[in-house]
């Protein structure tokens, strides 16, 4: 049998097959992920589900010219593949690669890049509506998972949606439940009549007939909605003006290909649900599709091995996120008024221990941060002590909450903010860049960034013990190597140390920048303080390092514009200070994927980058 793989370079090959030999391209396409991600890491499971799914939009749709908003790029693999970027792929998430989610600047069959959730719905009906302007017959698809759909902006854009009457398809993949046959086979039935135009016109028909007949209408329509929902959960998507198709079997390349050739020819705001598998195809991750989720690389024939794939480094360090887990099942025992609370982040924010040790306080409300913080801010209300485990680049979609329901009220929550700084293969999607700057303008907030392991246990600790909202902020992966101390002690709130004295340069580093400054200070001679606070910063060791020395270094993981290097100044400033300062940190650009080691370096963020730059300041050789 010919491979068909290495032939389809775009869709416009793809659409040159016979339907016939799609299953064998579905084939080839899935043994070609496994291969691939194996080789570079990345995500496996929910990409293995969307193989056929993918297949049969570029081959109903007209991409590029047709819409295409994958929501989130976790399950685009299969689409990068066949739009031109399958010799690609052996460089996915590397530095000077392909992403490892849709980007406009890469590929014009990328519409819309989507690094985060639940925005698909609302960029699609934009170019729904865009080509409604128009008088275009172009079409805009939206492919949501279940996961995203938890989010309030999916359902916002529905809402909206319902109302604008725009020639829309959202294709809800869910890839959480299963179909028995019996149900499946009726149900795929179902949706090819209901996505035919004999059913649409049947229904318009129908409409047109009964409106001088109001009450009768009423009646049909609930009849129908009361029919639907016996064998389909599609009465809410009716709801909100949608017309409800599915569930299909999202793996069924005649029956999608069918549904979305009928689909198509429809007008107005169509809802497609389809069913699909995680890991579907390899026996490893249709087992554990969580553990092979986001995936390093590893054999194929074998699966993850823990003893082989965590060697080395991770096994004897251990990495933020279980820094916090550990601390966090600690304080629980401790305080009944303890509850933890993730926005669908258990696993990466470390949380699974908590989450089976204390399930009554554990909270994962779903791919809803705004919700999250507000969730939290009641149970502050009254009497408890919420810590919300999020990621730094998430957070951000959160703000409004975090001024308004828990900053204003000056209520007691704690931030546990995971993925400060530069994360590496994930890219500028999910970069922290921006937290401490975004942070620490608002009042009553406590910022805190630790520089190592132990001191991320005491700084968490000591946020807790707070009556004030208050953040702890570290880096992805693990720390520099620092003994865990099991006792727990509050720090004094706004208070750096000193952790080097040397002569001219002082170097105020803050959180993951020690490492880096105390080896920069070597080369130097020169004095490193371990800042901790950002906010309330530590104006008193600032101005003693002032007087003393004649050149001031901040050194931070974080955008420069507005972070901790800008507190240091403004402190400068507003006591009548006048000393060189060199603020150092993120240049103002966003920064694409790569190795995280490499990404410092390139930034001028480790010894070497930092000695220069000092070395190249006016006083500093």
């Amino acid at each position: 049998m010919r491979p068909l793989l290495t032939s389809i370079n775009l869709p416009d090959d793809l659409r040159k097959l016979e339907r016939a030999q799609l299953p064998q391209l579905a084939a080839e396409l899935r043994c070609f992920l496994i291969e691939s991600v194996s080789k570079t890491g990345g995500h496996l499971s929910s990409n293995l589900g969307t193989v056929e799914l993918t297949i049969a939009l570029h081959y109903i749709y007209h991409t590029p010219d047709d819409r295409l908003v994958w929501d989130v790029g976790h399950q685009t693999y299969a689409h990068k593949i066949l739009t031109g970027r399958r010799e690609a792929m052996g460089k996915l998430r590397m530095a000077g690669g392909i992403a490892g989610f849709p980007k406009r600047d890469e590929s014009p069959y990328d519409a819309f890049g989507t690094g985060h959730s639940s925005t698909s719905i609302s960029a699609a009906l934009g170019m729904a509506v865009a080509a409604q302007l128009e008088n275009s017959e172009r079409r805009a698809v939206a492919i949501i998972g279940d996961g995203a759909l938890t989010g309030g902006m999916a359902f916002e854009a529905l809402n909206n949606a319902g109302a604008l009457d725009a020639n829309l398809l959202v294709v809800l993949n869910d890839n959480d439940m299963s179909i028995s046959r019996p149900v499946g086979a009726l149900n795929n039935y179902l949706a090819r009549l209901m996505s035919g135009r004999f059913y649409a016109a049947m229904r318009r028909g129908s409409e047109k007939m009964l409106k001088g007949m109001p009450p009768v209408l009423e009646f049909a329509k609930r009849a129908e909605e009361h029919v639907k929902g016996m064998v389909t959960p599609g009465t809410l998507f009716e709801e909100f003006g949608f017309n409800y198709i599915g569930p299909v079997d999202g793996h069924d390349l005649d029956v999608l290909l069918d549904t979305l050739g009928n689909i198509r020819q429809l007008s107005g705001p169509q809802f497609l649900h389809v069913v699909t598998q995680k890991g579907r195809g390899y026996a490893h991750a249709e087992q554990d599709c969580v553990l092979y989720h986001g995936v390093s690389k590893f054999d194929p024939a074998n699966g993850i091995t823990p003893a082989k794939d965590n060697v080395g480094e991770q096994a004897v360090k251990p990495t933020y996120a279980e820094v916090f887990g550990q601390w966090l099942c600690d304080m629980a025992a401790q305080d009944e008024r303890l509850v933890g609370i993730t926005p669908a982040m258990c696993e990466g924010s470390g949380m699974g221990e908590f989450a089976e040790r204390f399930p009554a306080r554990y909270f994962d409300v779903g791919i809803a941060e705004q919700h999250a913080l507000t969730f939290a801010a009641g149970l502050a209300c009254d009497g408890y002590k919420p810590v919300v485990a999020i990621y730094s680049t998430f957070l951000q979609r959160a703000y409004d909450q975090l001024i308004h329901d828990i900053a204003i009220q000056n209520l007691p929550v704690v931030l546990a903010i995971d993925r400060g700084g530069l994360v590496g293969a994930d890219g500028a999607t999910h970069a922290g860049s921006f937290d401490l700057s975004y942070l620490r303008c608002i009042p009553n907030m406590t910022v805190m960034a630790p520089a190592d392991e132990d001191e991320c246990r005491q700084m968490l600790y000591t946020a807790f013990r707070l009556n004030t909202p208050s953040a702890v902020r570290y880096p992805r992966g693990c720390g520099p190597g620092v003994a865990v101390n099991q006792e727990m002690r509050a720090l004094p709130v706004g208070k750096g140390e000193l952790r080097r004295e040397g002569k001219r340069v002082a170097i105020l580093a803050f959180g993951s920048m020690l490492a880096p400054a105390l080896a920069a200070a070597e080369q130097l001679d020169a004095t490193v303080a371990n800042m901790r606070f950002v906010k309330p910063l530590d104006t008193e060791l600032v101005l003693r390092l002032a007087r003393e020395h004649e050149l001031l270094v901040t050194v931070e993981e974080n955008a420069v514009q507005g972070g901790a290097g800008s507190a240091v100044a403004e402190c400068l400033q507003q006591h009548g200070v006048a000393v060189p300062l060199l603020q150092l940190g993120l240049p103002d650009r966003f920064i694409d994927q790569g190795e995280h080691a490499q990404m410092l370096a390139d930034c001028g963020l480790d010894a070497a980058g930092l000695a220069a730059a000092i070395k190249g300041s006016r006083i500093g050789d």
